[in-house]
This record gives C-alpha cells, sequence and structure tokens, in this order.
C-alpha cells in the first residue's frame, strides 16, 4: 500500500498509539548508564512517520531572545545534557523551529547528534517561517535546505509551517501548502505539517496536500489543562476528520502546570513572570488536583499534566533545559490516567476563569 509521505514504510491508518518492540538503546552518555526499553510510539496522520508519543520542543536551546534565561540561567552545556537523557530515556521525538535561536536551536541539535552522546537517533522536526518577504512556494524549500544544513542532516523527517502568513503574505498561504508538498518530492523531508492552524485552514491544507500526493501529517498548537481552546473552536475536531494528529506545544503551559510556582513562593522570571505570576493563585485548586490524582501513582503535577495531553490524543512537546527536566519529563509515559481522574482533573481545569494561553490557532 502506497503512503502518502512515500518516504516511510508501513501501513497508513488513523493516528493511534503503538506498542513497539521492546529494543535496547546503548548510549554512551553515562558511564553504567542503565539500557531503557523503547518508549509507545504514534503515527502522526496518516503519512507512516512514528514517533514517541511524547517528544520535547527545543525552544530553549540557545535561545537569544532573553525569554528562557539562556547565557543567564543555563547554557550549551546544559542543553546537550537534556539531549544525552533525550536519547536515554527513549524520547527521541525532537521539535525545533529555524526561528529559536536564530538558527542556534537547529545548530545546537546538528552538534549533539553528531557528537557521538549515543548510539540512538531522534526523529526532528523543524519549521518554516512564514516571513514578510517569503511570498512563494520556493521560498519553502530554500528555508528547508537552510535548516538540514544547520542540522547536518541529508533529511529531516518532518518539515511544518509555523504559523499561517499575515498581513504582507496572507495570500501566500497557498503556496506554502505547495511548498511543502515539494519538500516531500525533493527527498527533503519524510512527511509535513503545519502549526497554530484554525479548524477551517486544517481542512484546507489536508485537501492541498492530499491533491498533491502527501498528506498533511500533523498540527502543532496550543494545548493543556490550562489552555482547551482547540476542543472549543473545533480545531481537535478538525483535526480527527482529517486524519491529523495534534501536537500540543506548552503542554504545561510554560512551567505554571509543574506546581513549582505558588502564590507566596517562586514564581516565573523574565518576561514568563510578567505574564504568569498574577494567575499562580487562580490555578492553585488545579495543582492539587493535580497533586492528588498523581499521588496514588507516584507521579508529580508535570507528568499527570502531560500524561493527560497523551490521554487526548495529542502528542505533547514540553521543554526541557536540562537533565534534570528530561528525567521528570520521562516519568510521564509507561502509564494512563483512568477515565475518572480525567473528568477530575477536567472539572477542575473548567473552573478556571482566566485565560491562561494565547489564540494563536486563530489567526
Amino acid at each position: 500500500m502506497q503512503l502518502c509521505g512515500s518516504k516511510v514504510p508501513g501501513t497508513a491508518v488513523q493516528a493511534r498509539a503503538t506498542r513497539v518492540p521492546r529494543r535496547s538503546i546503548v548510549v554512551k552518555c553515562e558511564a553504567g548508564a542503565t539500557v531503557k526499553p523503547a518508549v509507545d510510539t504514534i503515527e502522526l496522520g496518516k503519512s507512516g512517520l512514528k514517533v514517541t508519543v511524547l517528544g520535547i520542543g527545543a525552544w530553549s536551546w540557545g535561545d537569544r531572545s532573553g525569554y528562557w534565561g539562556y547565557g543567564k540561567e543555563y547554557g550549551k552545556e546544559a542543553s546537550q545534557e537534556a539531549y544525552a537523557a533525550l536519547m536515554q530515556s527513549g524520547l527521541t521525538f525532537i521539535d525545533t523551529a529555524e526561528v529559536y535561536g536564530y538558527g542556534k536551536s537547529e545548530e545546537f541539535l546538528g552538534e549533539f547528534m553528531k557528537a557521538g552522546l549515543s548510539d540512538a537517533q531522534p526523529t526532528v522536526a523543524t519549521k518554516f517561517a512564514p516571513l514578510p518577504w517569503r511570498l512563494r512556494s520556493g521560498s519553502v524549500a530554500v528555508a528547508c535546505r537552510a535548516s538540514l544544513e544547520r542540522l547536518q542532516l541529508q533529511q529531516m523527517a518532518l518539515y511544518i509551517q509555523h504559523w499561517p502568513g499575515f498581513a504582507f503574505n496572507a495570500f501566500s498561504n497557498d503556496a506554502y501548502l505547495e511548498g511543502l508538498a515539494d519538500c516531500v518530492e525533493l527527498g527533503l523531508t519524510q512527511a509535513v505539517g503545519v502549526s497554530n492552524f484554525n479548524a477551517q485552514r486544517v481542512r484546507k491544507a489536508a485537501q492541498a496536500l492530499s491533491r498533491r500526493g502527501t498528506c498533511l501529517s500533523s498540527n502543532q498548537v496550543q494545548y493543556s489543562l490550562l489552555y482547551r481552546k482547540p476542543e472549543q473552536t473545533g480545531v481537535m475536531e478538525a483535526c480527527k476528520e482529517a486524519g491529523v494528529t495534534m501536537v500540543a506545544y506548552s503542554p504545561m503551559c510554560q512551567g505554571l502546570l509543574t506546581g513549582k510556582y505558588t502564590p507566596d513562593g517562586p514564581k516565573p522570571v523574565g518576561p514568563r513572570g510578567n505574564i504568569y505570576s498574577k494567575k499562580i493563585r487562580e490555578i492553585q485548586p488545579l495543582i492539587e488536583t493535580m497533586r492528588a490524582v498523581g499521588q496514588s501513582r507516584g507521579k508529580s503535577p508535570a507528568q499527570v499534566a502531560l500524561n493527560w495531553v497523551i490521554c487526548k490524543g495529542a502528542v505533547p512537546i514540553p521543554g526541557a533545559k536540562n537533565k534534570k527536566q528530561v528525567d521528570e519529563i520521562a516519568g510521564a509515559v509507561g502509564w494512563r490516567l483512568d477515565e475518572g481522574e480525567i473528568a477530575e482533573l477536567e472539572r477542575a481545569s473548567d473552573r478556571i476563569v482566566t485565560p491562561m494561553g494565547a489564540p494563536f490557532e486563530n489567526w
């Protein structure tokens, strides 16, 4: 059976989690490191591309915007340790973008892959930025090749349109989809996806890519217990109808759902502090519910938050600045919340009135 992506062997089926054969991942990063079993995988849409049910977003690696505190709170070494820990844990799906660190995130990931830190290799996704001067389909393949050079790869697993074109390039979105299809045909990527697309855009993109003989594998949107708009705006339903997998960025709401911030204790610093500090008190009942749900399983609020996203059929990609954060994130896989726990968490989530995210998928 011919797959829409045509580059990945397998059988095209509706996206679902599957148990892969348990295999050893030999890791060189630490002497005496324990061998980890393979993590469950999920097929992205009908592309044939399978990724781990939980991935990592590399926005913070080499970030030069000041948002995450790179160069002050942590540096390149911490990002490298995070990468090694990811490979050791079996969480091999890594998402980056050309705009993260103005190319530094991709460069770091490329260096880490070549450094011999692990025999395991990541499944790499990166993103095309629809910048105002990029108006034609050809700009997509040019950007894709530049990302591959920074990543030191011949082909990536997944190439994504980072956001819909608007303002100066609002009329270029059809061209961008054509460009994504070109990248598949040129062998630059195994599969293609989009990010921050609303329901109508998802349906249109799926149809356009199908006409080119490929498919829309995924739509990456903001989604967490503190931001459930995709359930309400039709985005999640459109993804299901089109056979597209939803990938969730900010699944811990940039740290709010870890439980480490309290009204009278630690707060986020920098720009995140300005955005979220005043909202910490309001979310405490949800945090306590998460803590109670996780207690019987020996799981933290962060692990509960990520597992909830997995149970909703989406692939969470939280950020990880260092090995400690990766180790906690890895505890979110290998188990599932039951229906009663999911309902309890959502009741607590429904009581929060203040919006905790930005509706980028409405662009």
